[in-house]
């Protein structure tokens, strides 16, 4: 991946519905060059999907740190924390904690359920859960 790479997914994070043709004026390239570099980003798995985000006032939303056994793989217990209902984002993580996950709910009462189901999670030993008040953009 080069600098014109890097510069196209800087673009696509920014605003996901650029079109190549636009991207290709912002980078002095033609249309079908951003296309390719496109198409060989997501062949290469370099980009994995294009989705959007939606901020909804509706919706509860917490941030909850999670400590993994050293016997059992972190990898293994954030492919299960995947599946439980709410969980929006999961990350591995260096530190004190070893998974965050962001959940998100109809209520305070929903996202409870998902740290339930979290903390029933085999390899799951810890969880700090951290209710997100505002979102600054």
């Amino acid at each position: 991946m080069d600098k014109t790479d890097q510069l196209i997914i800087q673009i696509l994070r920014e605003d996901a519905r650029r079109s190549n043709t636009e991207i290709a004026q912002k980078l002095n390239l033609s249309e079908s060059a951003v296309r390719r570099r496109i198409a060989n980003l997501v062949l290469g798995g370099i980009i994995k999907k294009f989705t959007i985000e939606v901020d909804d006032p509706q919706l509860t939303s917490a941030v909850t740190w999670i400590a993994v056994s050293p016997s059992v793989p972190t990898s293994q217990v954030s492919g299960k924390i995947r599946g439980v209902a709410g969980v929006e984002t999961v990350y591995e993580t260096a530190g004190q904690f070893d998974i965050a996950v962001v959940i998100k709910g109809a209520n305070i009462v929903e996202v409870n359920k998902s740290v339930e189901g979290i903390r029933r999670v085999d390899g799951v030993i810890n969880t700090n859960t951290m209710m997100i008040l505002r979102t600054i953009r």
